[in-house]
């Protein structure tokens, strides 16, 4: 029998869209939920980009800068909901920003302590608050106990800033701290993003009374299913590996097509994603040129899921018109 207090949102494992910085922001949001509701398996819901909180609370246009879902009850257009992501160091300001995120309409608070950025952790955010677990304790059970009581309150981390050795104390802090669920990175911040992820390593955490969420090098259904054994939540989260092959979340459980018929086919084509591909272009955007840099991007992240991407990577990683791209997109079906 479980130790695990009882969750709704977790009484059967969840399929999240990671936060990602400069990745996944609202338009790929949009397309990779879309994509995966069209397979008949949605995420349950995905993280915003983190909004950095400093010396103010924010104003409600920057909230919705980063997550214009909240003009539409929090949810994608395929009805995924998007849980709020702060990231900041100031305890009493961190709970401020959360009180007024609810009012404006999020669904789910989640503490930012995993992000690895130089710029980031110099300022006294993101993972170099694991070297200071008393300090990522002190934010969470504000934020937890500024917020109503009905919105979740999680948080984020990686397994250590250089090194594990704060694990037991990042452990402590959690559990005192009143937060809803935790969602692991199972690489320290000096590792980076580099290969393996120690997923066996996220063990340490289950003792806890909330759900543990799996998180790191998951790209296809080999490694989910290796990550889920070797960690020992039955909970993950798919970050760039959902990027690379946005079918992956479909995927991911081997949905059986043949089984039950009303079920779509759990793989995605390259000549169904052209479309996806195009309406990302078509998107909302600064100007054309942060769009095209922005699906460069994405088209380069693609070569390592589909063979034709490669073929259109090269035809057009000049290309800066973005007519002429698509147009080349159209042409690879």
């Amino acid at each position: 029998m479980s130790n695990k207090q009882f969750n709704p949102l977790f009484s059967n494992p969840v399929r999240l869209l990671a936060p990602m910085e400069g990745l996944t922001d609202p338009l790929m949001r949009q397309i990779l939920t879309q994509i995966a509701a069209d397979l008949g398996r949605p995420y349950d819901w995905s993280v915003s980009e983190f909004i950095r909180v400093t010396q103010t609370v924010l104003p409600a246009h920057v909230f919705y800068k980063y997550v214009p879902e909240l003009h539409h009850d929090a949810k994608t257009a395929s009805g995924t909901p998007i849980h709020i992501q702060l990231l900041g160091s100031e305890a009493q300001l961190m709970a401020e920003n959360a009180v007024f995120a609810c009012e404006l309409g999020a669904p789910a608070i989640d503490i930012n302590f995993g992000c690895p950025a130089k710029t980031v952790n110099s300022h006294r955010g993101g993972s170099v608050l694991l070297d200071e677990p008393e300090v990522m304790y002190q934010i969470i059970s504000a934020v937890r106990q500024a917020v109503p009581s009905e919105i979740p309150v999680s948080a984020k981390i990686r397994l250590g800033y250089t090194d594990t050795s704060r694990m037991d104390d990042i452990r402590g802090a959690i559990d005192a701290s009143g937060a809803d669920w935790l969602t692991i990175h199972a690489r320290t911040k000096t590792q980076g993003y580099k290969p393996p992820a120690y997923w066996e390593k996220i063990q340490g955490f289950n003792s806890l009374d909330i759900p543990v969420i799996a998180n790191g090098e998951i790209w296809n259904t080999e490694q989910a299913q290796l990550c889920i054994r070797q960690s020992g939540t039955s909970h993950l989260m798919l970050g760039r590996g959902a990027v690379t092959r946005p079918d992956l979340i479909a995927q991911v459980d081997k949905i059986d097509v043949a089984k039950d018929e009303s079920l779509k086919t759990s793989t995605l084509l390259w000549s169904d994603l052209i479309t996806h591909q195009i309406r990302f272009l078509q998107g909302e955007a600064k100007n054309d040129v942060v769009l095209v840099g922005r699906y460069k991007q994405w088209l380069g992240m693609l070569t390592k899921g589909y063979m034709e991407a490669q073929s259109l990577w090269n035809e057009i990683k000049r290309q800066k018109d973005k007519a002429a791209i698509i147009a080349a997109l159209q042409a690879s079906r």
